[in-house]
């Protein structure tokens, strides 16, 4: 059964440096991952991944989930990526994020080189995956390396690097001012339904300008309205923002189980439809609402102590 994570927003620190995830230790965010790929500059990466090593080990995150995105598989630093995060820090660490994933065969890879790595450190609980869907070949598959792991937990659209892959002139990750309409709206949505229909998640990807919060809060809000379930942060001053459209009204939230809890006692009537603050329902309204529940029910455990 996959476990299910709160990832209204993941936040993104870089691994090389040590004053930013100290600094993240203390963050109140649903999901922090430690980057060992983009913001690392080459001549840095073993140094960042010691730190990231030494911070899943050592720290005590606020955030319930930490994960650390790996050099991409094409790369001479991500076996040594995933083999020194799994015997050094394994048994604190519950996500490896894998970028520009080109097909099912990237994903079976990394599972079973973490099948054996665990294993090896005599770990019980398997690590998650989460991949980056940043390259058109990743796009074209993606319904394949949706179904490829027991251990995928969620697809990530990086329109960054997706951008330069399919060649289009975009200077701003994130932006999408100049094409009428959402520029990423087909590659949102392929990424979606190739998520729901595997029972993952999907998550959106960055958008770099952190002084622009109407723009971010505006490409978050095109994400939910197509079923994702939270949006990365590169700053913390993201983090509010995207809870903010992640999370389900509590009006809603509220109305939705007063309207279960009366089907309920509906059924024990032996009435499949009735009436409930003027409207017909039945067992299609209660499903609609389901998912909604079941993330307000996940924002309030975290909540309680």
């Amino acid at each position: 059964m996959k476990i299910r994570r709160l990832r209204r927003c993941e936040l993104s620190v870089p691994g090389s440096s040590e004053k930013m995830l100290a600094k993240a230790a203390s963050i109140a965010v649903d999901h922090i991952f430690i980057d060992l790929e983009d913001a690392v500059a080459p001549n840095r990466k073993g140094q960042a991944r010691d730190n990231a090593v030494a911070a899943v080990r050592d720290t005590r995150f606020a955030a319930p989930t930490i994960a650390v995105r790996i050099n991409d598989l094409t790369t001479p630093w991500a076996l040594d990526d995933l083999t020194a995060l799994v015997e050094g820090c394994g048994e604190n660490l519950d996500v490896i994020v894998v970028p520009k994933v080109l097909g099912p065969q990237d994903v079976v890879f990394v599972d079973r080189l973490l099948s054996m790595l665990e294993r090896r450190r005599g770990l019980s609980r398997p690590i998650g995956i989460e991949i980056l869907i940043e390259e058109i070949q990743a796009l074209d598959r993606v319904e394949r390396i949706a179904s490829a792991s027991p251990r995928l937990e969620a697809l990530i659209f990086g329109m960054g690097d997706y951008a330069r892959s399919q060649g289009m002139p975009v200077s701003n990750v994130g932006e999408t001012d100049d094409y009428p309409g959402d520029l990423y709206h087909y590659h949102r949505n392929r990424v979606a339904i190739a998520a729901r229909l595997n029972g993952l998640d999907a998550v959106d990807g960055p958008y770099a300008d952190f002084r622009n919060p109407a723009k971010y809060r505006e490409e978050a809000r095109r994400a939910a309205l197509l079923g994702f379930a939270g949006k990365w942060a590169i700053h913390p001053a993201q983090i509010e923002l995207a809870e903010a459209v992640f999370t389900p009204d509590p009006a809603s939230v509220a109305k939705a189980r007063a309207m279960a809890a009366a089907y309920a006692d509906a059924l024990e009537r032996g009435e499949g439809a009735i009436s409930f603050e003027g409207t017909m329902i039945d067992v299609a309204s209660v499903k609609a609402v389901e998912e909604m529940i079941a993330v307000a029910d996940r924002i309030e455990a975290r909540r309680t102590p």
